[in-house]
């Protein structure tokens, strides 16, 4: 049997930027930083320490509530020396790097790791993520952080996370980019 190839590789981002602008903003508001290229995902995965790697989606039900579980644990007293994200779909490399640092872990999307010099010691897959809320996602983020991190949280003050409307959206919706 021989399978099909495509003459040109899939590249550039999947969906439309300003339509998951949103999505990237509600991370970033808790000091998330997207890591858009593989050169930005190995050179904070090269440094000591613990960092949170949350891989972003578009998909409505499990994003939507990975997201906000995320923002969430960030509150918590302890919390990952380096906080970042790429985003599935989007910047498609940086998304195959950080996954390549998920040894023996299917790819999915959303999927939230925590690393710990540079090895995962936490993985919490799209499968684990769907038909949970917000809290119980950000209760399994926790228990690894009071596990694992050292860093005093929350990453911005209450008084700022308070302020903060976490996106709830169909990803369905989301038109796909015109490349």
């Amino acid at each position: 049997m021989s399978a099909f190839r495509f003459s040109q590789p899939v590249s550039g981002p999947m969906y439309d930027q300003d339509a998951v602008r949103p999505m990237r903003e509600e991370l970033k508001q808790v000091g998330v930083q997207e890591l858009l290229t593989p050169e930005a995902v190995n050179e904070v995965a090269a440094k000591p320490g613990t960092m949170l790697v949350v891989v972003n989606s578009v998909c409505g039900c499990a994003a939507g509530n990975a997201r906000p579980g995320v923002m969430i644990a960030l509150q918590n007293a302890k919390i990952p020396d380096y906080l970042t994200t790429v985003f599935a779909g989007q910047e498609r490399e940086a998304t195959a790097r950080a996954r390549e640092l998920m040894t023996n872990i299917p790819p999915s999307s959303p999927c939230i790791a925590l690393f710990k010099d540079g090895k995962p010691v936490f993985v919490l897959p799209r499968h684990h993520i769907e038909n949970r809320n917000a809290e119980q996602v950000a209760e399994a983020l926790t228990t690894a952080f009071n596990e694992h991190c050292d860093r005093q949280g929350p990453s911005i003050p209450r008084e700022e996370f308070e302020k903060i409307s976490p996106w709830r959206g169909c990803g369905s919706s989301i038109p796909f980019a015109q490349n």
